[in-house]
């Protein structure tokens, strides 16, 4: 049963960058696809980026596709997302989460294993 823990949120600034990181223990990495999700204040989770087993496959939701880039490193067990420049909108806790499923599992349903969260606050 995998483990998996956030880093890297905190308080910026409107255009600055950051690259969160979800390490990943007690399970075997490669039998899982791994994906971001966020939840902002009063609203519902939803899924950010998600990366499938093999590295290569890769989906975004239309709000930050051509922003946020997804990536995992299977030797190291770790998945990052890189935001190159942050509007306010992003301020959301960003989960880490992990599915069983094959591809590019995009229903929260598909996750069974998440991460406590990193908070992102945006100032503007």
């Amino acid at each position: 049963q995998v483990q998996l823990v956030e880093s890297g949120g905190g308080l910026v600034q409107a255009g600055d960058s950051l690259s969160l990181s979800c390490a990943a223990s007690g399970g075997t990495f490669t039998r899982y696809a791994m994906a971001w999700f966020r939840q902002a204040p009063g609203k519902e989770r939803e899924l950010v980026a998600v990366v499938n087993r093999a590295t290569v496959g890769k989906y975004y939701a239309e709000s930050v596709r051509g922003r946020f880039t997804i990536s995992r490193d299977n030797g190291a067990n770790t998945v990052t997302l890189q935001i190159p420049a942050l509007l306010p909108e992003d301020t959301a806790v960003y989960y880490c989460a992990a599915s069983e499923k094959y591809s590019l599992p995009r229903d929260i349903d598909d996750y069974g294993y998440w991460g406590q969260g990193t908070q992102v606050t945006v100032a503007s």
